[in-house]
């Protein structure tokens, strides 16, 4: 199975992203638009695992007992060496904590972090082939819209299937974020 942890988004940020999505894309663009089904918050990419492992993992994470965690989308963006739209979100200190404490409960079970910083932020649209000048999108990204701010009541464990269509992505667990906080150490 290949695995990450990440954080689904509320119905009415997904509404308004698709509607985004649309005013953005073009027939010429030399993008792959992300589905709605697809886009989520990424807390943790762990990669291919094992069913020990999988077994490990599912009981570190239930272990875990955090507040909600607020959602704010800051602003729409590129990143351009790599031709990515983006929508960068608010590093919120509840955001940051459960980042740190599913990486923390995810080292326990062997798996290796990443070693940049955390960027939190969801991905709408992955460049397909030869890179195409994004400068036409640049400047339709520069009108910045509104997103509703939300409250994330959970965190899941997705897998990942690859094809040549992209990814597709299914929930294999849930975990609740209940408002309570652990107190001492890490997971």
């Amino acid at each position: 199975m290949r695995l990450f942890v990440g954080i689904p988004l509320a119905a009415a940020v997904i509404d308004e992203f698709s509607a985004v999505s649309a005013q953005l894309r073009s027939g010429g663009d030399g993008l792959r638009w992300m589905t709605r089904e697809s886009w989520h918050i990424t807390l943790q990419f762990l990669g291919n695992t094992g069913p020990e492992q999988y077994e490990s993992l599912v009981a570190r994470l239930r272990e875990l007992r955090l507040p909600a965690v607020p959602i704010e989308i800051e602003r729409l963006g590129l990143i351009d060496r790599a031709g990515i739209v983006i929508a960068a979100v608010r590093p919120a200190p509840e955001l940051l904590l459960l980042q740190e404490r599913i990486t923390a409960a995810t080292r326990r079970c062997g798996f290796i972090p990443e070693a940049r910083p955390y960027q939190p932020h969801i991905t709408l649209a992955r460049g397909k082939g030869p890179r195409q000048s994004l400068d036409a999108l640049k400047a339709k990204i520069s009108r910045q819209a509104k997103f509703t701010r939300s409250a994330a009541k959970e965190f899941v464990l997705y897998e990942s299937f690859l094809s040549s269509a992209g990814s597709r992505y299914e929930i294999r667990e849930r975990f609740a974020l209940d408002g309570r906080l652990e107190t001492g150490g890490t997971a």
